[in-house]
């Protein structure tokens, strides 16, 4: 089903005429496509088109939600939305946003939009393809994969905001295999883009592979305390742990180590963190949040003190403040909760080195892959991950290492920072460059 402003204008009279107080009607609509080879045949092709809506309601302070996939269903949506919100708790700090001006960069291709299933398979043939024509090592391919989505999303409040936009994307991962030195060792590379000229089908292959055959070998290494480079790829997992700790929903819930520092330097003064649903093109960037509020660019850290946090209406409104614009849902039919658009580090242009971060230390283990990072406690900042990844002497790799465990407080250890390099790159919607940090405990 398309897309209906009338429709949604339905749905909130309806709410309306049965008390409640505020409503928001939330629609999307997509095409999916997604294409999965083996062996240079296809595995899979899994086509879809869907529909649903949702209709949130304040009745008294008190929130009212429902949804469906059917239109047929409205009147039983509008019923379970407002009856609900009879007996919920009531909650002072329940909003819903006016209308505001939104922008955003490109965020629809037609050329994504326009993808058949013959060229999704192409792409999704040349993505194994070119791991397996990297070596003769890469033995297997666990999982290649090529997608491509096209979505339309309407937001419509009682307080006048009407909001909508279309758009895509396409994303490209691989798992691959290799085999060498009576080792065998798994390399992986994902990217995305809402466009499709932005995205390399072949490279994400030729990366997985290259991350499979530096592992080859790979040994235990004795316990030390020596400086740490974190590859941008497991630097970009850290921001994951970051996104959340900058969340004013785990601010408010006594979640985040971060509560009560607003104005204090957290973390190395070199870094500032930014969240920005502007940008050309990257996988969270659109005009609005998902109640409608614009997104923008803002700095959450900057010079490596906490300026902001991320909001949407109903912890703004709890903190008195206004929201980001950094609403989110897991689709039509969640709540609003708080995350970022595209999240990135940046770090100030004197400390960027060119070259590999790894020249810059007499010795140093880069970090090519960590596990365990989500396990990091929240309010503590407390971590232990099992990390592996080159052991480094004088900028020559010595050998891989494997099993070696980095622990500590993810801010003191960011804390430690000290150069970053230029290859700054997104996973998703979150970006960091390679990071240098100072000595730092590893355990064996």
């Amino acid at each position: 089903m398309r897309i209906d402003r009338e429709f949604a204008s339905h749905l909130l009279e309806r709410a309306l005429s049965r008390g409640a107080d505020l409503a928001e009607v939330y629609l999307t609509s997509a095409k999916n496509l997604l294409v999965e080879a083996k062996g240079q045949s296809v595995e899979a092709v899994e086509s879809s088109i869907s529909f649903g809506y949702s209709l949130r309601v304040i009745t008294d302070k008190r929130l009212g939600f429902s949804f469906s996939t059917d239109p047929r269903d409205a009147e039983k949506v509008v019923e379970k939305a407002t009856e609900t919100a009879r007996w919920t708790e009531q909650d002072e700090y329940l909003d819903l946003p006016g209308a505001s001006p939104a922008t955003s960069g490109g965020i629809f291709d037609e050329a994504v939009a326009a993808v058949t299933e013959e060229d999704a398979v192409a792409k999704a043939l040349a993505l194994e393809k070119a791991a397996l024509d990297s070596d003769r090592r890469i033995t297997k391919v666990r999982k290649a994969s090529a997608s491509f989505s096209s979505r339309d999303l309407m937001i419509v409040n009682s307080k006048g905001l009407h909001a909508a936009y279309p758009a895509t994307a396409a994303t490209a991962q691989i798992t691959v295999a290799a085999e060498g030195e009576g080792d065998s060792q798994m390399g992986w590379d994902f990217d995305g883009s809402r466009f499709l000229t932005n995205l390399s089908f072949e490279a994400v292959g030729r990366t997985a592979a290259e991350r499979a055959l530096r592992m080859l070998g790979a040994r235990n290494m004795n316990s030390l305390k020596a400086p740490v480079v974190l590859d941008n790829s497991v630097a970009v997992d850290f921001l994951g742990i970051f996104s959340s700790l900058l969340s004013a929903e785990s601010v408010q819930k006594g979640r985040s180590l971060l509560a009560h520092r607003l104005n204090e330097e957290v973390m190395s003064p070199m870094i500032t963190l930014v969240d920005d649903g502007t940008m050309n093109h990257k996988l969270g960037s659109r005009p609005c949040d998902d109640e409608g509020t614009a997104t923008s660019r803002k700095n959450l850290i900057e010079d490596g003190v906490l300026v902001a946090y991320m909001y949407n209406t109903r912890t703004a409104r709890k903190d008195g403040v206004k929201s980001t614009g950094n609403a989110v849902r897991g689709g039509f039919s969640s709540l609003p909760a708080v995350g970022p658009s595209n999240l990135l580090l940046a770090v100030s242009g004197e400390h960027v080195y060119s070259g590999n971060l790894f020249d810059l230390p007499e010795k140093c283990l880069y970090v090519t892959e960590a596990m365990g990072i989500h396990t990091a406690n929240p309010v503590s900042g407390e971590f232990s991950i099992g990390v592996s990844g080159l052991w480094i002497k004088n900028g020559i790799i010595q050998h891989p290492v494997k099993e070696a465990v980095l622990s500590g407080n993810i801010l003191e250890f960011f804390r430690k920072v000290e150069a970053a390099g230029d290859d700054l790159r997104f996973y998703g919607n979150m970006a960091s460059p390679g990071l240098l940090f100072g000595p730092t405990d590893i355990s064996a």
